[in-house]
């Protein structure tokens, strides 16, 4: 197990603890904040495959983007629900959300090869419809700062899985490994056509 996979596991697991504890008392003050906004991104097809093409898109490049990548998203994300959160007016917030399951996909499919700052900020510029929808969609009775830290533990989840399915996916070999990634890729990119067609 390389050095960056190890991290990433144990990424998971630090952030799967502290989720664990929040979502044991769902719908109790804090905690029932934490557990909306956790469930948030888990419960659309669209953001799941966005934040999962980002890990794998940060695998792909690896280096300093395999933390820098995600890192961006959630932080520009976080930028997003708070304009969410404050009701300030996005337009086409959908059909950015769903252009970024294509276009991260489609990176993710041609293997795209670009400098970790140009990475930066195309995930960045996706994260803010991302962050807008999570926020704008925050129940009336949840607080803020735990709905928000609730979706950007999920959304850090989903990059970490990326990210070491990116990475173990290259142990079987270089030709398989990257036709494995390439098809994830393309099917990403497929779904998230349907998704701006509104097929599902």
């Amino acid at each position: 197990m390389t050095s960056s996979l190890k991290r990433a596991a144990a990424s998971a697991v630090a952030l799967s603890a502290l989720t664990g504890t929040a979502l044991a008392h769902p719908g109790h003050g804090e905690a029932g904040g934490f557990a909306h906004g956790f469930m948030h991104p888990l419960g659309g097809i669209d953001h799941v495959l966005a934040m999962v093409a980002v890990g794998l898109f940060a695998a792909h490049l690896g280096g300093r983007a395999l933390w820098a990548v995600p890192v961006t998203f959630v932080s520009v994300m976080a930028l997003g629900g708070a304009l969410g959160i404050a009701g300030v007016n996005l337009p086409l917030v959908e059909t950015g959300i769903a252009l970024s399951v294509v276009v991260l996909g489609l990176a993710v499919a041609a293997r795209l090869s670009v400098p970790t700052r140009a990475a930066m900020a195309l995930v960045g510029f996706f994260a803010i419809f991302h962050g807008y929808a999570h926020g704008a969609e925050m129940p009336v009775d949840a607080s803020g700062a735990t709905y928000a830290a609730g979706f950007m533990a999920a959304t850090a989840l989903l990059h970490v899985a990326g990210i070491a399915i990116g990475l173990m996916i290259g142990k079987f070999g270089d030709l398989a490994g990257r036709r494995a990634v390439q098809f994830a890729g393309g099917a990403m990119a497929l779904a998230g056509v349907a998704i701006l067609m509104g097929v599902y």
